[in-house]
């Protein structure tokens, strides 16, 4: 079995907030396993499906984004799982809207939520597909230093919804490649830049 899990913020305020891409995703995959992520476990939402031929494990962390590693180290110990069988789909402001790219290990980035389940489960070696949001109109600095939580937790408007609607729709690809195919061959399709036109 495979412990997919998206992070995000519970509560109906946050339910369409770009810092609850992962929410998002999870329910894009629930969606296309015809399942619910409604059973109560390991602190969070969860639903047991079939996907790309494995058994997985949806979560959604009700711990607030903050703690999630306690939500993720509580899973894995349940359904006695190594950190090498979890996927983890988070927002990242530094990836454009509409693309995603995914990563074997590193740092959190400033991603609070990322922080919590490399801290708790003591390592940065986990898969992660990062869904990208990209910053808010004018931003090009520091996020967090200068109103980037205000962007993250706003309501996102009907565009952005349609845009980010086109990530999620990578993920769930890119959720299956991994499953399937393994990180690395998902890495090679999804994190290619594109290519540059010709010229005129």
């Amino acid at each position: 079995m495979k412990l997919i899990v998206g992070l995000g913020n519970p509560g109906p305020e946050y339910a369409f907030t770009p810092h609850n891409a992962g929410f998002l995703a999870i329910d894009r995959l629930a969606e296309v396993c015809n399942v619910q992520v409604a059973n109560r476990r390991g602190r969070a939402l969860t639903g047991k499906a079939r996907l790309a031929g494995h058994d997985v494990l949806l979560a959604k962390p009700q711990t607030y984004m903050n703690l999630s590693g306690l939500s993720v180290a509580a899973l894995l110990q349940e359904l006695q799982l190594e950190v090498q069988d979890l996927i983890v789909l988070y927002d990242e402001l530094a990836i454009p809207l509409g693309t995603i790219r995914i990563r074997e290990r590193g740092s959190a980035a400033g991603h609070n939520g990322v922080r919590s389940i490399s801290s708790v489960l003591a390592t940065e070696e986990w898969t992660r597909i990062r869904i990208g949001i990209g910053r808010p109109p004018g931003e090009t600095g520091e996020i967090v230093k200068s109103g980037g939580k205000d962007f993250l937790l706003a309501p996102m408007r009907k565009q952005m919804l349609q845009e980010l609607d086109a990530s999620l729709d990578q993920a769930l690809r890119a959720v299956e490649l991994v499953l399937t195919s393994g990180v690395g061959t998902a890495m090679n399709q999804f994190n290619r830049k594109a290519e540059p036109s010709p010229p005129a």
